[in-house]
């Protein structure tokens, strides 16, 4: 639509992005709402990688003797930058992901909050005291910070999961090299903009804090692969984990993985089923099925499942599914032609696998033409087939029966992912059991709440094939720096640990 190219233009030069920057280039930037043509922007040469390497080592120098309290005034002032860019950057995100406009704007203030979060963390980077067993002697651990690192982040949520890496390595003391999915690089681009405000307003960093590489998966594999940069954070698939982790690991440096997520729910008989629907809506089609934190399995016990699913079918059937920027619209469109494909095909192997199939199929009608617009589906199926333990990243629910709670926990952690996790339940022993060490297996786990959304100030992240990272909240930030233990020794005598005796 051709407005939505020209507001797109207007709010890119509110950003300071310039025609030069959008036209031009290599990358063609399309909108899944409508597939039009939003920019051309240029991409990031692998010959500079070089230079760019050499540019964060050179910050990571200076800034990593700055105080931290210091370096949190930065990151203030990223958020007051931010405050005033909420609008059109909330707004960007919609265009280029396709979000709903509260999702988008959601985004946004997520990132506002992880930099309140970080301007007090700054103040707050703490070690331990330690007794020693020598007489005279402290022992104490400090944090320092650790070096570049690098952020490879994915097309869902093109701003906040950066936000959540940057925020925190900046006051750590590491300067960020930022490879954004290449299906939403304006909204990387913009927030470059945006941080280049605040660091005019706070006058003495060095140059090299924030880089934004532009491009494909080679520049993303170089960023991999150079010892210069001791930390990666990746978000994305569970393959591409796979390829990015052994690389690392292999130069001896560090990755935070955020990957794939199958997220369940369980529902006893006690559940306030209209508290549940509510939040089923939300967790399954938000975002049109597109977070990894997505609800994607529904474990019902048998003698409230039936009532449950026709509770569910009744309010799909009245989901608004349309342009994202309509006020009233709750299920935009998939990212592209890629992800329909995908959905289409786990539907066609959930019902081969005995599956029924409710909703699922492709919208066309008062829908803009261009876009990928589904039916979120809800698929009963007779058990947990290999299909229902892939993740596919689109909205389908597939509802499974369970009669005994340890059934249900056992249904719940037989997949790979480990993410997110929940359970609806009036029981308190359901509950308590659900969040003990026999219960969720996930790096997440609610009781009367959806998978699907999370404060900044817990930390993010789960277990097995999503990869084991953490990143926004708690005590997230000790991944972003090295830890020292320190032993000082202010008697005049020197003896050895564990009372070794060594006299010369």
């Amino acid at each position: 639509m051709k407005d939505i190219v020209m507001t797109a233009e207007t709010t890119l030069a509110k950003l300071g992005l310039t025609a030069a920057e959008l036209s031009g280039g290599t990358l063609k930037v399309t909108s899944p709402i409508d597939g039009s043509l939003l920019a051309e922007v240029h991409e990031t040469p692998a010959a500079e990688m070089g230079a760019i390497l050499a540019r964060a080592k050179a910050a990571f120098k200076a800034w990593r003797t700055v105080p931290a309290p210091r370096r949190g005034e930065l990151i203030r002032l990223l958020g007051e930058e931010l405050r005033a860019a909420k609008d059109d950057l909330g707004a960007l995100v919609s265009w280029e992901a396709g979000k709903i406009t509260s999702e988008g704007l959601g985004e946004v203030q997520e990132m506002i909050d992880i930099c309140d979060f970080a301007v007090g963390l700054s103040r707050q980077l703490y070690g331990l005291t330690i007794a020693s067993e020598r007489p005279g002697h402290r022992m104490m651990e400090t944090w320092h910070p650790a070096g570049p690192v690098g952020v490879i982040s994915a097309f869902n949520f093109p701003v906040a999961v950066w936000s959540w890496n940057a925020a925190l390595a900046l006051v750590c003391g590491d300067p960020v090299i930022w490879k954004p999915s290449e299906k939403t690089p304006l909204t990387a681009l913009a927030c470059q903009k945006i941080f280049e405000k605040a660091l005019a307003r706070f006058g003495d960093a060095p140059d090299g804090l924030l880089q934004v590489l532009v491009g494909g998966a080679d520049l993303g594999k170089a960023l991999v692969e150079s010892e210069d940069v001791p930390i990666i954070s990746a978000t994305g698939s569970t393959r591409m984990g796979r390829a990015v982790a052994p690389i690392v690991a292999q130069r001896f440096g560090k990755c935070i993985l955020e990957l794939g997520g199958n997220n369940a729910m369980i529902v006893g008989p006690s559940a306030d089923l209209e508290m549940a629907v509510r939040a089923i809506v939300f967790s399954a089609v938000g975002t049109a099925g597109q977070r990894c934190t997505s609800l994607r399995r529904l474990i019902v016990h048998n003698s409230i499942k039936d009532d449950l699913v026709a509770r569910l079918k009744r309010a799909y059937a009245g989901l608004p599914i349309g342009n994202p920027l309509t006020e009233g619209t709750l299920v935009g469109p998939l990212v592209d032609e890629a992800a329909g494909k995908a959905m289409a095909a786990a539907l066609e192997a959930a019902r081969a696998q005995g599956g029924t199939v409710f909703g699922g199929a492709r919208v066309t009608q008062d829908v803009p033409e261009g876009g990928v617009y589904v039916e979120p589906a809800i698929v009963e199926m007779p058990g947990q087939t290999e299909t229902v333990k892939t993740e596919t990243f689109a909205p389908i629910l597939y509802v499974l029966g369970y009669d005994d709670f340890s059934d249900a926990l056992e249904i719940q952690n037989d997949v790979p992912q480990g993410l997110s996790s929940c359970v609806f339940t009036l029981n308190m022993r359901e509950a308590e059991q659900f969040l003990s060490a026999a219960g969720s297996d996930c790096g997440i786990a609610n009781v009367n709440i959806g998978p699907s959304g999370a404060e900044i100030g817990g930390a993010f992240g789960g277990e097995k094939e999503t990869g084991g990272g953490r990143e926004s909240g708690s005590d997230a930030w000790k991944a972003y720096m090295r830890r020292q233990t320190n032993t000082v020794n202010y008697s005049a005598e020197l003896p050895l640990a564990q009372g070794v005796k060594f006299d010369i």
